[in-house]
């Protein structure tokens, strides 16, 4: 298992590429770079909320092997980490898109409802969340929640791998006549660059807290991987679907790559 809390490195001679060899500007180039982003990666580790593997790797749904998984949905069982990171959340929105631009906090089912409604009750925003498709009785609402028309929207999800999903979300919510411009993340794998190409398409630009990068430099910096899940890790960030093929992984199918 190379999570640790705390590792010990197993030393050098196990690995093809020593972790005292990574390059650690390398790493933090990548990485958001700002306090808010390396505290949410550093509270992610410590709640073990991010898991290391890469002796097992993990197999998503689209058919992609991973060395590292991570949880976001962890986050609600502990209040001082979600508080803090909410308080991260609250203020970069405020920085990169503000507050006074948004009217309405929107949860995608399932996973964004309590970061919607955390946020909203924050900034004091009315919340709605958005069903992934219509419940099939009653009113056959996909929308939940008093949304008025022309209302700008931020729409509010736990994490984004290459974004399709949110896709989903958006459009139901442009057919309910909301203004959407914005989607804010807790985590983004920041490593497909469809999740960002996708939602530009669609007019909506992609904020997040943390990246893969920024939970790396702190996994190394606060020493919660040991050496082959620190190397194994950026092998698979510097090329994700190479690492997936060389360990079991298959190609996405088209619509399989429309996931989170």
């Amino acid at each position: 298992m190379a999570t640790t809390k705390k590792a010990k490195s197993p030393g050098a001679a196990a690995l093809q590429i020593p972790a005292n060899k990574l390059n650690g500007k390398a790493i933090s180039a990548r990485a958001s770079g700002t306090p808010e982003a390396r505290d949410t990666a550093r509270l992610l580790l410590e709640i073990e909320a991010i898991h290391c593997r890469p002796d097992n790797p993990y197999i998503f749904t689209s058919g992609r092997a991973s060395p590292v998984y991570i949880d976001c949905r962890k986050l609600i069982s502990h209040p001082e980490a979600r508080a803090k990171i909410m308080n991260h959340a609250l203020k970069s929105i405020d920085k990169q898109i503000g507050w006074n631009k948004i009217d309405v906090v929107a949860g995608g089912e399932t996973a964004g409802i309590p970061f919607a409604a955390f946020l909203a009750a924050l900034a004091k925003k009315p919340m709605i969340y958005v069903r992934k498709q219509p419940k099939g009785f009653g009113r056959m609402a996909q929308i939940e929640g008093d949304l008025k028309p022309g209302k700008r929207v931020l729409l509010v999800e736990d994490l984004a791998t290459d974004g399709g999903s949110k896709l989903v979300f958006i459009e139901a919510l442009k057919k309910a006549e909301a203004r959407v411009s914005d989607c804010f993340v807790i985590f983004h794998y920041g490593i497909f660059p469809q999740s960002v190409e996708m939602l530009a398409a669609a007019g909506v630009k992609l904020h997040a807290l943390a990246t893969w990068w920024d939970a790396l430099e702190a996994a190394q910096k606060h020493k919660y991987f040991d050496e082959r899940g620190l190397t194994e890790t950026k092998a698979f960030l510097e090329a994700p679907e190479q690492w997936s093929a060389n360990h079991g992984g298959r190609p996405p199918a088209p619509r399989s790559m429309m996931g989170r």
